[in-house]
């Protein structure tokens, strides 16, 4: 038996979806409006305190979290120590 995916079909318009503008605002809680004028809160405190690995939970520090770039539609933290995918993201299932 073979099995065939056909991705193309599979398409959602999410693979062209960008991060426009981040802002934080506290307690490891972001603003982001994404490419097709959605705009969502995301909050990323229960990601960060239920980690249990250290490159993650060193983001615990406000300071060290709340310093993020913005790349190439993406949030980044330290030259990508910490990404997350924008689907997740925009969907909020982080």
């Amino acid at each position: 038996m073979r099995i065939v995916v056909d991705y193309k079909e599979q398409e959602s318009g999410f693979d062209q979806l960008k991060i426009e503008s981040a802002k934080y605002l506290s307690d490891y809680a972001i603003r982001i409006k994404f490419s097709d004028g959605d705009d969502k809160l995301v909050d990323f405190k229960p990601f960060l305190s239920k980690s249990l690995h250290p490159s993650i939970k060193k983001y615990l520090d406000e300071e060290m979290f709340s310093n993020f770039d913005l790349t190439n539609g993406n949030l980044n933290w330290n030259d990508y120590d910490l990404i997350f995918p924008v689907f997740d993201l925009y969907t909020g299932k982080i």
